[in-house]
């Protein structure tokens, strides 16, 4: 007779619940991870957002605090008997500028100003126009200034060339104005002192009046 061996066979029931196990296990880590990767990506986004606000409001800060320079425009100039030979003996040089400060929030200190006068680069006379001076902010100043005499270095020769070129139809001169200034943000902080040159291209006519075309020209500001 043939023995047959019984293998004893485990109910299902019995691993049924190390399965279960393993998926709640799963499931958790699942969760707990979602949980982590929102948490990090949400500090990252307050993170960044602040870096953002602070950013912006520092360069909102420099933009208000960042200093403009001064803008400066030609409103006359005149050169009396500038077609007459005998011209340089009485001549004189006289002519207007406005100084306007743009800043919203800057005022600007001068120093003692200086105007040059050249022709063909080279000076024909100088003189000094302003005392030291505090220009507030938004706020334009009124430059006269005059040559003659001992201010006028212009000489026979230079005043014949005026002519010559005044032959063809116009004479073109430079003013150069000369300051060393200063910005003043609040009552807490000045600038160091910036060597300042205005330069105005100006041509006048055969009356020795300026040109429409020079008048109320903005002048190049630049500093050295």
């Amino acid at each position: 007779m043939e023995h047959h061996t019984r293998v004893p066979i485990e109910p299902l029931s019995a691993t049924r619940p190390v399965k279960q196990h393993s998926h709640t296990h799963y499931y958790v880590r699942r969760v707990r991870g979602s949980l982590t990767n929102r948490f990090v990506k949400l500090i990252c986004a307050i993170f960044l957002s602040i870096l953002f606000v602070v950013g912006l409001l520092l360069f909102i800060i420099w933009i208000s605090l960042r200093p403009h320079r001064p803008r400066f425009h030609i409103k006359s100039f005149s050169i009396p008997g500038l077609n007459q030979a005998t011209g340089v003996q009485n001549a004189q040089v006289s002519f207007d500028v406005t100084a306007r400060n743009p800043n919203q929030n800057i005022g600007i200190y001068y120093d003692a100003m200086d105007a040059t006068v050249f022709y063909e680069d080279k000076s024909i006379g100088q003189t000094p126009l302003l005392f030291p001076f505090y220009q507030p902010k938004k706020n334009t100043t009124w430059i006269h200034g005059e040559l003659s005499g001992a201010t006028l270095t212009a000489d026979s020769a230079k005043w014949q060339s005026f002519i010559d070129e005044l032959s063809k139809g116009t004479v073109v001169f430079r003013l150069d104005l000369k300051s060393r200034i200063r910005f003043k943000v609040s009552n807490w902080w000045d600038s160091k002192n910036h060597r300042m040159h205005a330069n105005c291209q100006i041509t006048v006519g055969q009356d020795g009046q300026i040109l429409p075309t020079s008048k109320d020209k903005r002048c190049p500001v630049y500093f050295s």
